[in-house]
């Protein structure tokens, strides 16, 4: 039987009584941090104090006794940090596999966009994710995706307009709605993303943007339709253009953009209480080899930037923009989430407290149990491929059809011309789109120039941000052969020499995420680059992040659908 209102009021009203006699030190706090030299964000300077926790709140700082006392001499305890802007799938892990990789880093909260999983499940997408987060020892807050699919171009999984996303504002982790990259459309006034947008703010939540190198009255536009973020400059003069019009930055340094070093001038008096960091993309090497946000506090400290500033855009002003209001400060009446260092030049996190529980201890992470996903959600995760057998014959293509040219170091490209055949010699693969959601048989064929493979074939189902199959290979048969080994996984990243398999990351929730360990992934994932880069490919790109945005029909200039190589900037098929 559930609980009757009053029984809930006075449950709540017994735990209200229990934090004031804590507060006032007529009772021991369950959690007293002793000697803590911690940072202040509200002064802007380094206090010492005794930090005292009851019922998972912070009650005072003072002279105060507990039930369990830590020590704290010598040591600098900061708020939790929070990631402003992610994609969990990214990680290509679980959530909970998520969660143990962050949280020795001191990351206590997350703002996700199930983007991803939401354009392959649609709002069976987005229902997972919540109930796989639910009570996790890393908050997991939610943005409601504003572009599924991302473009009229794409295929996806399910097509997702205000109506189907409207019952979620009333979830309590949900935020508002996530990056809202249909900047062109808003603009123009098309009905679908303003009646998104109208829709958010009915609710009085947030809109969070993505809208690169936007001006002058284009970003006017923009912004006067309710947007308040933009996670996506990449140069400071563009930063600056969207912070005086009122809105909020998220400096990212994730794994395939990096953007700290062009911005790092905002971390200053000036600019610094506009801003956040966040990771958006980050991938299990860089989770696993350097850090999370802990990483772009220590590399901007390490820059120059004064630690207390720093360290407020890492917890405090996201937590603010996002009206989190219980977390991001050592003040009583906030969360118990605490990360312990050594000093701000070494930056050893030695400890991580959630809530006042000790979750972290020199690296180890505290066990916590799995949430509970409904058995129809899990089962409809793991089935996502409707799609046949595929041959050769169906990546067979005799007309001339448009060169993808790759920009090194770049998800850009550029338009090489045409071509009819392979040409290894010339570096001149065919790439290839196959649609998987619906089984329509649509395969989109084109060439990619600058990839570099030599021989077999590579296939993922990561394909922004439909994630169809994407395919590149030197002969169609390792074409076809790669892609039905993609779906015999449930969808995964594969690489055939020829002969076969020779490496393979099983992603089988959704095609995106693994069921394994993120150390476990990561090796897999590892061993997959070193063997596309032994088969040929250019050994200055991540042979599958770079692939799958190549099929994302919006950067420019050519890229490649299930109808074909789209030219981004005359808006037609090659």
């Amino acid at each position: 039987m559930s609980e009757s209102y009053a029984g809930k009021i006075n449950r709540k009203l017994l735990k209200k009584r229990r934090i004031l006699e804590a507060a006032a030190g007529r009772e021991p706090a369950d959690l007293v941090l002793k000697n803590a030299t911690y940072v202040n964000v509200f002064s802007n300077q380094l206090c010492t104090a005794d930090i005292a926790v009851a019922e998972g709140l912070i009650v005072g700082m003072g002279h105060y006794s507990g039930t369990e006392e830590q020590d704290c001499t010598g040591r600098i305890v900061l708020p939790g940090f929070l990631d402003a802007h992610i994609h969990l799938e990214s990680s290509l892990v679980a959530p909970k596999e998520f969660v143990k990789a962050v949280l020795p880093h001191g990351t206590t909260t997350v703002v996700t966009d199930p983007h991803e999983i939401a354009n392959v499940m649609g709002t069976d997408g987005i229902e997972y994710m919540l109930q796989a987060t639910e009570g996790l020892p890393v908050d997991v807050r939610f943005m409601l995706p504003s572009c599924v699919p991302a473009t009229p171009l794409d295929e996806s999984g399910a097509v997702l307009d205000y109506r189907c996303l409207d019952s979620f504002y009333d979830h309590p982790r949900v935020q508002g709605l996530a990056e809202m990259m249909n900047f062109v459309g808003i603009i123009a006034g098309d009905d679908q993303p303003l009646e998104k947008i109208v829709a958010a703010q009915a609710h009085h939540k947030k809109i969070d943007g993505h809208a690169p190198d936007l001006m002058d009255n284009d970003l006017n536009a923009y912004i006067a339709a309710g947007v308040y973020s933009d996670h996506e400059c990449h140069d400071l003069s563009d930063a600056i253009a969207k912070l005086e019009r009122g809105q909020f930055i998220m400096i990212r340094e994730g794994t395939a953009a990096r953007n700290l070093e062009a911005l790092f001038p905002l971390l200053c008096d000036q600019y610094a209480e506009r801003c956040m960091f966040c990771t958006d993309d980050i991938h299990p090497s860089d989770l696993l080899e350097r850090g999370h946000i802990d990483a772009i506090v220590k590399k901007a400290i390490h820059m120059g930037a004064d630690p207390i500033t720093t360290i407020k855009v890492a917890c405090h002003n996201a937590a603010r923009y996002f009206l989190l209001n219980n977390r991001g400060a050592i003040a009583p009446g906030y969360l118990g989430d605490f990360v312990i260092i050594d000093s701000f030049e070494e930056f050893h996190i030695e400890k991580v407290y959630k809530k006042g529980r000790l979750m972290v201890e020199n690296g180890a992470v505290q066990a916590f149990s799995e949430p509970p996903v409904e058995p129809y959600l899990k089962e409809r995760a793991h089935s996502t491929f409707h799609i046949g057998r595929l041959s050769a014959e169906d990546f067979a293509e005799s007309r001339p059809r448009g060169i993808i040219g790759m920009v090194n170091g770049e998800i850009t490209t550029v338009d090489a011309g045409y071509s009819d055949r392979i040409d290894v010699e010339y570096d001149v693969l065919k790439i290839a789109v196959v649609e998987r959601h619906r089984n329509t048989r649509h395969i989109g064929i084109g060439f990619l120039q600058g990839y570099g493979l030599r021989s077999g074939a590579v296939a993922t189902s990561i394909s922004h941000d439909s994630h169809n199959i994407i395919v590149v290979g030197a002969d169609e048969a390792s074409m076809a052969a790669a892609v039905n080994r993609v779906v015999e996984l449930n969808g995964g990243i594969v690489v055939w020499d020829g002969g076969g398999v020779a490496a393979e990351v099983p992603l089988a929730i959704a095609g995106i995420m693994s069921d394994e360990p993120l150390t476990v992934v990561n090796i897999q994932l590892e061993a997959a680059k070193s063997k596309a880069h032994a088969l040929g490919v250019n050994p200055n790109i991540d042979p599958f992040m770079t692939l799958s945005f190549m099929a994302l029909p919006v950067i420019p200039s050519l890229r490649i659908t299930t109808r074909g190589v789209f030219d981004v900037t005359t808006q037609s098929y090659v």
